[in-house]
Parts: structure tokens; sequence; C-alpha cells
């Protein structure tokens, strides 16, 4: 079966064609386009391909200009496509938009695409602004005056503030702001039976210290939820100190002990150096009596009377130390009689 020329060249336009259109289709939203006309926005088509040109997606800006539309918002595309270039969230700021409507809550476009782009969820705040958040702290410890912890845990009810969403604090400085004052609380109190018996106190008392102040919220109330006993860190630091003043008076007992034990063997090198001059005097005194016996300083009975001087008083000790003795068993046999 042969094919002529007339068919080959329609199937060729037909396919062209096809080409084409798909081409078209996909390079302008056509039915994005049908979809805006039948909601009412007003959009041209020649707009839409603008958007493809400038490398932003029409349905990131088209579906939620819709949805501003039916809800009664005035917006427009170019702000929505700055919004959209700048690395914004159009469907976000729309959704926050109309919620903050429905809240008869007064928001802008112009504040809810910054408070987006500052890297802050704009839904959630106008979410928080009309059902507010309980943040929960975890356990924060402080010590009364009479050294005792105690342990509280609090939770923070708070409503975003808009207005200071951009550029204010977020919740971790609410938590290390309520955490210092509870510790400051607990420490003013004398005893800690006063925290137990009345933890409402804790809660008054750093309300009042207008602790949202610079952030991106409102604090409502702090409520106490949990309190408990710590450890006794008064004893505790008394026992570290004891423990300290014991070991100071060890260090310097072992001192003195040390500086003793030189001063003893300082004072026994002292005596062996005086024996040691006593011997080297006596060894001189045969000297002294042989140089005398020489020169005839000295005669042969004074010689002989002083060797009798000598005997007589090597007598007299042995005599006193046998009477010594003496005495001593004497006294050990009569202690030993009493003991029978």
């Amino acid at each position: 079966m042969q094919i002529d020329e007339g068919t080959i060249v329609i199937l060729i336009a037909l396919a062209v064609i096809i080409v084409l259109l798909s081409v078209l289709f996909t390079f302008v939203p056509v039915m994005l386009w049908i979809s805006a006309l039948a909601a009412g926005v007003k959009i041209g088509i020649f707009e839409l391909v603008g958007m493809r040109l400038r490398r932003v997606v029409p349905a990131r800006v088209v579906n939620p200009l819709i949805k501003a539309v039916k809800a009664g918002i005035d917006l427009d595309t170019s702000r929505l496509e700055g919004h959209y270039l700048a690395g914004g969230n159009v469907d976000r700021v729309v959704n926050a938009l109309i919620a903050a409507q429905r809240a008869n809550i007064e928001l802008s476009f112009e504040r809810a695409a910054a408070i987006d782009l500052a890297g802050r969820d704009v839904l959630e705040a106008v979410q928080m602004s009309v059902n507010p958040k309980v943040i929960e702290t975890p356990f924060i410890a402080g010590v009364a005056m009479d050294g005792i912890e105690v342990k509280a845990k609090a939770r923070i009810t708070v409503r975003a503030n808009i207005d200071r969403l951009v550029g204010g604090a977020g919740e971790e400085t609410v938590i290390a702001r309520v955490g210092e004052g509870i510790v400051s609380t607990i420490g003013s109190q004398d005893y800690h039976k006063k925290v137990l018996e009345n933890p409402d106190m804790i809660s008054q008392t750093v309300l009042s210290k207008g602790l949202d102040s610079g952030t991106a919220f409102e604090i409502l109330s702090i409520d106490i939820a949990d309190i408990d006993i710590g450890k006794n860190i008064g004893a505790e630091l008394q026992t570290d100190q004891a423990e300290a003043d014991k070991k100071i008076a060890q260090a310097k007992a072992e001192e003195r002990r040390a500086m003793a034990v030189a001063q003893e063997q300082e004072m026994k090198a002292r005596v062996e150096e005086m024996r040691a001059k006593v011997v080297e005097a006596e060894a001189e005194v045969p000297m002294a009596l042989s140089e005398a016996l020489r020169k005839g300083h000295m005669g042969v009975m004074d010689y002989m009377n002083y060797q009798n001087v000598l005997a007589d008083t090597d007598m007299r000790d042995s005599i006193s130390k046998s009477t010594d003795d003496s005495k001593g068993n004497q006294g050990n046999q009569g202690n030993q009689g009493n003991q029978k």
C-alpha cells in the first residue's frame, strides 16, 4: 500500500502542531489561567508567560492569589511575585493573612512578609495569637539561704506578639529568664520550707519582673507545675570545707614533724661533734702529762697521786652502780610481792 505525498505532508503537519501545542501548554500555564479566570482573578496570559521568563513558578503565585481574592483580601501579583523572588513562602503568608482577618487581628502583607523572611512561621504566630502556647521548662534548681536545694518546674503560657516577631527573642530567652527568676526567688528565701508552703510566690515574683520585654511573646501566666527537694548543698559545702581544713592541718603537722626530725638530727650531729672534741681533748691529757714529767713540772709522786685519784674515782663509780642495781632489784621484788 502506497501513501501519497499529500498524506505524508498532512501527517507531518499534525505532528508539528502537536509538538507546538505541547510546548505551548508546557511553557504557558493555560489551565492555571483558566482557573484564575473562573475564580474571578484578572490575570493575563502574557503575565503568566512573563512569570516563566522571570523564573517564577506561576502556580506558587496564582493559587495563593486566588485564595486571597476569595477571602476578600486585596493583593496583586507584583507583591506576591516579589516575595517569592526574595525567597519567601507566598502560600504561608497568604494563609496567615486569612487567619488574621478571620481572628480580627491587624496584620498587613508587608509585616507578614517581613516575618516570613525573618525565618519565623507567620501562620503559627497568628495561630499562637489566637490560641496561646504553653512552654514547659525543665527542672530548675535553686538553693535557699538554709542551704537546701529546691527544684521547680514551671509552665509558661505565652501569646505571640506580632509587632515584635521581627527582631524579638525566641522561646529559649523566655525559658532562660524564667529560670533566672526562679533561682533568684528561691535563693532570696531564708528557709526552703517557705517555698514549699507557697509555691505560687515564685510565679508571682517572676511574673512581676516583666520577663517578656524584648521577646516575640507576651507572657500571660507562669504556673509552678512541680516542686521537689534536692540536696543539702550547705551541708555538703561545710563537709568539703572541713575536709579541706583537715588536709591543710595534716600538711602543716607533717611540715612541723619534718622540721622537728631535721632539728633532732641536727642536735645529734652537734652532740657527736662535741663528743669528738671531748675525745680529742682527752687524748691530749697523756701527752700533757708526759710533757710535764719531761720538763720537770710534775714529779713521780704527783703522777702517782693522780693515778690514785683516778682509781678512787673508778671505785666510787662502781660502788654507786652496784648500789643502784641492788635498789632496783629490791624494788622489783617488792612489786612482785605486792602482786602476789
